[in-house]
């Protein structure tokens, strides 16, 4: 089964220049709510996004495709459109490709290869591109949807050590890109320590998200070693 890897090439390719991306959070539930679309336009016309994650916790498959169609049609084709499945039924060919999650973070075996194993055939005779992603829930100071929905329990804030045993243990077993998340809604982002200890000792692309509501808190990620910082509440408050 031969597939594009054309996303994570560009990734590792960005890594190792050094060259930081952007990727916009869309919740299918919201989109047709005036300020998403208004916010879509300038994003897609005017500013440097570089991709579009679309997913959430309760999303049907309608809905999902709904949303894909109209993303398209707003950027032209030219912004990658990524999935951020919350489940296995969140799959659809309107995107470009899809995060591969395996929540490494916690010990619920269905979201460590359970879903995997429900969607692998489906994705098998799909044209979307596979991103295999060890996927890290980190304790923002506030319970999220992901922590309640996958019945795990986030890494503490301030352990970056236990972060970084994870992420090791994901890596020596292949898994080539890795999400620091601390969630939606989080009241406090991934800290920069974190981030600087876990990419100091996994080299491959880092997603950083969840928590990030300022221009200082996105760039002290950048600096701290996120290859691509994920944003969409921070973005729909305050979208300059």
């Amino acid at each position: 089964m031969k597939r594009n890897n054309e996303l994570r090439e560009l990734l590792y390719e960005r890594n190792k220049k050094g060259i930081k991306s952007l990727a916009l959070l869309i919740d299918p539930e919201k989109i047709d709510k005036q300020p998403s679309l208004d916010l879509l336009n300038k994003l897609s016309h005017g500013f440097l996004i570089d991709f579009f994650f679309v997913g959430g916790s309760l999303v049907n498959t309608k809905r999902l495709d709904q949303c894909l169609r109209r993303l398209k049609e707003v950027t032209k084709g030219n912004v990658p459109i990524v999935l951020f499945p919350g489940s296995v039924m969140q799959l659809s060919e309107e995107a470009d490709a899809i995060l591969f999650l395996s929540l490494i973070s916690g010990r619920n075996p269905d979201l460590l290869i359970g879903q995997h194993v429900l969607a692998a055939p489906t994705l098998s005779k799909s044209k979307l591109e596979v991103l295999p992603v060890g996927y890290m829930l980190i304790n923002g100071g506030a319970s999220t949807s992901v922590e309640y929905m996958s019945q795990t329990i986030p890494i503490p804030h301030n352990k970056p050590d236990i972060a970084v045993a994870t992420a090791l243990a994901g890596n020596f077993l292949g898994l080539p890109l890795f999400y620091l998340d601390a969630g939606s809604g989080a009241s406090l982002p991934v800290s920069k320590k974190m981030i600087k200890a876990v990419s100091k000792e996994v080299k491959c692309p880092l997603l950083v998200g969840g928590g990030i509501q300022s221009l200082e808190q996105a760039k002290d990620a950048w600096k701290a070693g996120a290859d691509v910082l994920v944003i969409g509440n921070g973005a729909e408050k305050t979208p300059a």
